[in-house]
């Protein structure tokens, strides 16, 4: 089990410096340790290189495998700790805009429905909640996508479930030159400077102004598409927001939506399979319930 944990590091941090930081081992013991489970399976499970190590497809199986058994022992170890205190706990891993609209009902139905649970959040990015999940650390993540293939990918043993479509929108100022149109090409914000709510999104929009062909002058990335909305109101430049990022409304702006292809952020929630706790259904089916209410505004 060190061995696979020990795997698990590496393939995580991407050498075995970093790996032996984490873990608080020394590096020749970090390769030891993988050396030692290559002899045992009899193939190599990381390519070495001087830009650090990345898994064999054999090392992708024993993380697979590593992962699987480490949410094994957690899920174990709950059901223990329900056992000695007669508790549920759930631990939920969220990402901001999307926990603040869909959470807080949710969460008031599955107190209502199993009022002896005890439930713990967590915000997360997608790129840390999925693994969290994978782990066992987490039951169930609130994450997003946007376009390409559903973030769990294949073979993680995680199942997604749809919540909302979540378009993204331009924000204004309300005296820019555009802001009376319906809607808005990419191709006519070439010149615009812009601030944006996150690196995702930032990531997002030079995709596809590439597409268009042009290169975003990019003047801030927050973390909080609230302060990036009061940048666009400063007279920074102009966004591009999620629709369940547009409230609360702050005063001088415009929002106009993007002609199609239209952007979209897919949010779902992700769990280890179908989950055997009944708490976390209720919370998976309390969320779907609220996202069909905000897709309803």
């Amino acid at each position: 089990m060190q061995r696979l944990r020990v795997l698990r590091a590496v393939a995580e941090h991407g050498s075995f410096n970093q790996a032996a930081a984490a873990l608080r081992l020394t590096p020749s013991a970090v390769s030891q340790q993988v050396a030692a489970l290559e002899r045992s399976v009899g193939t190599e499970v990381v390519h070495r290189s001087t830009r650090g190590v990345t898994l064999t497809r054999a090392g992708e199986i024993m993380v697979r495998a590593a992962e699987s058994v480490a949410a094994e022992l957690e899920h174990a170890q709950r059901q223990v700790a329900r056992l000695n205190t007669g508790r549920t706990q759930i631990t939920v891993a969220t990402f901001t805009s999307g926990g603040r609209v869909l959470l807080p009902a949710a969460l008031t139905r599955l107190t209502t429905v199993h009022p002896g649970t005890v439930v713990h959040i967590r915000e997360s990015e997608p790129e840390e909640a999925l693994p969290l999940v994978r782990q066992g650390a987490v039951d169930l993540a609130l994450a997003y996508h946007f376009d390409g293939p559903l973030p769990t990918g294949p073979n993680t043993g995680l199942e997604w479930t749809p919540l909302l479509e979540d378009p993204l929108h331009v924000v204004l100022p309300q005296g820019h030159r555009l802001a009376g149109r319906d809607a808005l090409d990419l191709a006519e914000l070439a010149a615009e400077p812009w601030v944006l709510g996150c690196l995702k999104t930032e990531a997002y929009l030079r995709r596809h102004a590439e597409r268009a062909g042009f290169v975003p002058d990019v003047r801030g990335t927050t973390t909080d598409y609230f302060f990036a909305r009061s940048l666009v109101a400063a007279g920074m430049g102009i966004s591009l927001i999620p629709s369940i990022a547009l409230a609360p409304e702050i005063p001088g702006l415009r929002t106009v939506a993007i002609a199609q292809p239209r952007p979209i952020r897919h949010i779902g929630t992700a769990t280890l399979g179908r989950s055997d706790q009944p708490s976390v259904t209720t919370l998976v089916e309390a969320l779907r319930e609220q996202a069909i209410s905000a897709s309803a505004c």
